[in-house]
């Protein structure tokens, strides 16, 4: 394979799906109220609390509770609306927006440490001395990327990554997402190798033309479907 670009997933690829649903999660879960209040005035947080509203209109026919209109009801449904995505699990720009900053502020504070399987750092340091380029794509935001990556157990890890990606380029099962990713890398998509644990994800970027490796790590969900893409269990498999 000419691969000049790896594109990893991080959840169930670098980071152990343990980390975001027992630690990061609850985090955001738990600090997810105080922030929105306190924050009310910030530009970015105002921005995705509006987005919120907007999307709103469509799950509600999924069951989510309705963001009212009084200004002081708006706030309060609008944190249930916020609780109701993270149990639904949605990629929502908005949603992930704002647990990235409560995220930043628990890593500011000393409160987070993320954890990485341990082939992650000697790969990224192969992958840098080979000149490859090595990006991010998750649908956490590119702010939350950047700071599980700067605090991690080994150490900040954002030097060895040159570009991160969330939905704001669109939904990782799509299928130009992964050319549009191609386009700001400046190669063609064939060049790119793409990791993730969600089958999904590597159907879509396998039509896009990328290379792909499914990452089956500890605590992942098990499947036995066939697959057209080489399965991993270690960074070290890569080329």
């Amino acid at each position: 394979m000419s691969v000049r670009a790896v594109l990893l997933d991080v959840e169930g690829t670098t980071t152990p799906i343990s980390f975001v649903t027992e630690t990061l999660f609850p985090y955001a879960r738990q600090y997810g109220r105080e922030f929105i209040l306190n924050h009310l005035a910030d530009e970015e947080i105002r921005r995705a609390l509006l987005q919120l509203r907007v999307d709103n209109d469509a799950d509600r026919r999924d069951g989510a509770p309705a963001i009212e209109d009084d200004m002081h009801d708006a706030i309060e449904s609008t944190i249930r609306y916020y609780f109701w995505l993270m149990d639904a699990d949605r990629k929502s720009t908005a949603l992930k927006t704002i647990q990235g900053r409560i995220w930043h502020d628990g890593y500011a504070r000393g409160e987070l440490q993320s954890t990485i399987f341990l082939d992650v750092l000697p790969a990224m340091e192969r992958w840098r001395q080979a000149g490859r380029v090595i990006s991010l794509y998750s649908s956490g935001s590119v702010l939350a990327q950047q700071e599980l990556f700067r605090h991690t157990v080994h150490g900040d890890l954002t030097p060895f990554i040159n570009a991160y990606f969330d939905t704001q380029v669109g939904g990782k099962k799509q299928v130009d997402s992964y050319r549009k990713i191609a386009a700001t890398l400046e190669m063609p998509v064939r060049e790119i190798l793409f990791v993730s644990d969600s089958v999904a994800e590597l159907d879509a970027a396998l039509m896009a033309g990328a290379m792909t490796a499914w990452s089956v790590r500890p605590g992942n969900p098990t499947f036995r479907e066939r697959t057209a893409h080489p399965i991993i269990h270690s960074f070290e498999e890569l080329p």
